[in-house]
């Protein structure tokens, strides 16, 4: 498995593994995360991607159990969290309206319980979570910095955000923003043409794209893309999944796509999209048949 460096002494997989419905699963004993784990690493997938909010703030506490009956998996794993959601559910039930907090105190709370719930005693990577139309750069910014000279956290980044906000933030701080996770797949188009991706390119920044499979959308169905991309992964003797991730790992931006699933048969599947090899026409293929037109 390919990695890719963000900054000196971390490099993430090239593939994350996303946790979002790790709390969904009808199993969420320690054992069969463990079993998600290992598949995971078995195929050099060695960043598992996590939030505060995942699981209405459960699913931290989810992959913690498993950490703590296997206390050397941790050894074997980048951990990626997020914070700076609140809604009314789980730890914040009594909260009037969903919002956004990226205050110093919140980000330092939300740290402190992420390391707790995970029972890990440090953080490889924190994204906030959503761009705060009230975040105070300086706040945030030192907020982010003190956690960095802390050791609680490895390295920093966001979530969401636009150039502008990136460029908002990272004024504030002394620590380097790392990577952005934005949605991004081929039901999922703007960041390839409305500055997003050129952005973080030029400036050198790996991004981190979530729902690459497009929430699940571009897995059903018989549509242009559907039809472009098996016949692609047939002639490859892989499944559709591996050709919408291909399309994103062939782009030189070094997108890192996030998936996310609870089967254990797809899980360890996912290092599929390496076997695939897309030129450059094929590449044009899968977009066209997703923009719905040729390109201008």
């Amino acid at each position: 498995m390919d990695r890719v460096t963000l900054s000196p002494g971390l490099e993430l997989s090239r593939i994350v593994y996303g946790m979002w419905r790790l709390a969904d699963d009808s199993d969420t004993s320690a054992a069969h995360v463990e079993a998600k784990i290992n598949a995971c690493l078995d195929q050099g997938i060695t960043t598992f991607d996590q939030a505060d909010i995942y699981g209405d703030y459960g699913a931290e506490a989810v992959l913690g159990q498993a950490l703590c009956a296997n206390p050397a998996l941790r050894q074997r794993m980048e951990i990626v969290t997020k914070c700076d959601i609140v809604a009314p559910c789980g730890r914040y039930a009594d909260a009037r309206v969903k919002h956004y907090d990226t205050s110093r105190d919140h980000i330092e709370r939300s740290v402190e319980t992420s390391l707790s719930e995970m029972a890990i005693d440090h953080i490889d990577l924190l994204l906030i979570h959503r761009p705060d139309p009230l975040m105070d750069h300086h706040e945030t910014g030192g907020a982010l910095d003190a956690l960095v000279e802390s050791g609680k956290v490895r390295a920093v980044g966001v979530s969401n955000f636009r150039p502008w906000d990136w460029e908002l933030l990272q004024s504030g701080m002394k620590t380097p923003l790392v990577t952005n996770q934005i949605e991004l797949s081929l039901a999922a188009l703007a960041p390839f043409t409305d500055g997003d991706l050129a952005f973080h390119q030029r400036h050198g920044h790996p991004v981190m794209a979530w729902s690459p499979l497009g929430g699940g959308a571009l897995m059903t169905g018989d549509g242009p893309v559907a039809q472009v991309a098996d016949e692609i992964a047939q002639a490859a003797g892989v499944d559709r999944a591996a050709v919408l991730v291909a399309f994103l790992l062939a782009h030189p931006a070094r997108i890192l796509p996030v998936m996310g699933t609870n089967s254990l048969q797809r899980i360890a599947t996912i290092s599929d999209a390496l076997k695939v090899d897309l030129d450059r026409e094929t590449w044009f293929r899968l977009y066209t048949a997703a923009l719905g037109q040729e390109v201008p």
